[in-house]
């Protein structure tokens, strides 16, 4: 396999990043995940535009997107792949140890891994720990996962695929990867941005095309929803058929599957919407 890293391709048993780069010591680095169909990047145009607003939001440089690009193809060239995950990180760049940027530039690292179908349907939990919607990090797709990292592994645990966070004043919020919709008396809502949960590509893209509400909504709310579904680059639309103890049977519902079925046909449509 080959990635990206200081401006050209290498191999990925060559390819070394500096154990002071702040992305590794200081989690000062952001993130894409980009789905790839058959070495062609899905939205690639909309990730890029998220990268630059978490880029700006951590207070880094803007990324070269010219590069960007340039690195996203010359990855997908190299490992062709029916189905892949795309990774863009983008970091601090050789740092001092403390939080306190270096002088050196950023580090850019483009890689490619290979994805598989999802189920139609999974199970999530929801956790104790809240997402600060007043955080500085609040809607920056940072490398500062570990949060994430720990809710998952619970998830996993308890056999569920995902892990749903109120934020702290006990609103419904997001996945540690996912945005979450549930159905009420027929309508579809999901949180707003405002509660602190990523403005996710297929988040807005299912919003646009299914006409979902953006609700402030209690976490209870899932005790109570019709229908619930997650969306996420790898997932698309994926519905939900347990909640923690709270069975959904049938899943996907007629409204999940409706959707399911819309996001279909419009991705079909074209690679970059």
């Amino acid at each position: 396999m080959k990635i990206w890293l200081d401006g050209r391709l290498q191999d990925t048993e060559e390819a070394r990043v500096s154990v002071f780069d702040h992305g590794l010591t200081v989690g000062d680095g952001i993130f894409e995940t980009v789905k790839s169909v058959d070495g062609t990047p899905f939205a690639l145009t909309r990730h890029l535009d998220r990268l630059t607003r978490s880029a700006r939001g951590l207070g880094l440089p803007e990324p070269d997107l010219d590069e960007v690009r340039r690195a996203c193809d010359a990855v997908l060239a190299a490992n062709p792949l029916p189905l892949g995950r795309l990774r863009i990180t983008y970091t601090g760049g050789l740092s001092p140890l403390g939080s306190d940027r270096g002088e050196a530039g950023t580090t850019l690292v483009v890689a490619l891994g290979e994805a598989a179908r999802r189920p139609d349907t999974t199970a999530v939990i929801t956790v104790p720990w809240t997402r600060n919607e007043r955080s500085a990090l609040a809607g920056l797709k940072t490398t500062s996962y570990a949060e994430n990292v720990v809710a998952l592994a619970r998830a996993r645990e308890l056999g569920a695929s995902e892990a749903l966070f109120a934020n702290t004043v006990g609103q419904l919020c997001e996945g540690t990867g996912s945005n979450v919709f549930v159905v009420l008396d027929g309508e579809i809502h999901t949180p707003p941005v405002a509660s602190g949960c990523l403005a996710g590509i297929t988040r807005a893209l299912a919003v646009e095309w299914t006409g979902a509400r953006e609700t402030e909504l209690p976490v209870s709310v899932l005790a109570e929803a019709d229908e619930v579904f997650l969306t996420s680059t790898l997932r698309d639309i994926q519905a939900v058929h347990r909640v923690d103890d709270r069975e959904l049977p049938g899943a996907p519902g007629p409204v999940t599957a409706k959707a399911m079925r819309v996001w279909d046909e419009r991705a079909a449509d074209g690679i970059d919407p």
